[in-house]
């Protein structure tokens, strides 16, 4: 079964982020890894099943989307101190923060394998090429750009010196606490939509539902957010009053 060794390859991806990341002593070339690393298996699982167009435009958005966000996290990472999130489990860990990450990661590596269950049950599908798949693909263009948007939006507020220590409420950010992520779990909306007519279609729904878990439950909103209101405090508490935390909705819906 072609999913096991590409959960063998992620976890070498994962152990290689170790060793780099306890070299650099820089745990944020770590969330690089692991998206090129799903990138690649995504690419593996949906073309070595087999051949046809379809097979073709599932590895092809899967490549696209790991080196956008991949280039954009190295980008971030290089030169620059280590992601927040990474040094905040530095500290807390303390003398036990490399054996921890190490097992951290391979967690990491069992998540992006649960991630290609979609791809490649989208890159099965024996139906020709229509209509649907170009609605799967606006939705994958669609996060793509919005992603983009959102990650630079951000990084020129940062990079503006007036801004410092103050939060970035202006644009996308305005309308959501994390744009990104938004358009983020968008992108994995679409390998259901190419996988339907399959008889496993529902399994793909996998995707969207796991990544929205991670995103807003797990290893997303809540660590970035408490980093936040580590270093902004009430400024951030303010923000969170104004603009809801995912999608905007209702006020108070995703609070």
């Amino acid at each position: 079964m072609i999913l096991l060794p590409a959960t063998l390859f992620l976890c070498a991806v994962m152990t290689a982020a170790w060793v780099v990341q306890r070299r650099l002593r820089n745990a944020g070339w770590v969330d690089a890894f692991w998206t090129f690393g799903l990138g690649t298996a995504g690419i593996g699982v949906a073309l070595l099943g087999g051949a046809g167009p379809r097979r073709f435009l599932v590895a092809a958005l899967i490549a696209i989307w790991a080196i956008r966000l991949g280039t954009h996290i190295a980008g971030r990472s290089c030169g620059a101190p280590e992601d927040s999130r990474y040094a905040h489990f530095r500290q807390e860990w303390g003398d036990a923060f490399e054996r921890r990450m190490f097992g951290f990661l391979q967690i990491q590596s069992a998540a992006a394998a649960l991630l290609l269950v979609p791809v490649l049950i989208a890159a099965a599908a024996p139906r020709a090429l229509g209509w649907i798949d170009a609605v799967a693909v606006t939705v994958a263009v669609v996060a793509f750009f919005g992603e983009g948007v959102a990650d630079r939006q951000l990084q020129a507020f940062r990079s503006d010196p007036r801004n410092h220590g103050r939060v970035c409420d202006s644009g996308l950010w305005a309308v959501s606490r994390h744009p990104n992520y938004v358009f983020e779990w968008l992108h994995w909306w679409a390998y259901p939509i190419l996988a339907i007519g399959t008889p496993w279609a529902a399994l793909a729904l996998i995707g969207p539902a796991f990544m929205y878990w991670l995103l807003v439950h797990v290893s997303g909103i809540p660590p970035l957010e408490a980093q936040m209101l580590r270093s902004r405090g009430d400024a951030y508490r303010a923000y969170q009053q104004r603009v809801d935390a995912f999608l905007p909705l209702p006020k108070g819906s995703t609070r």
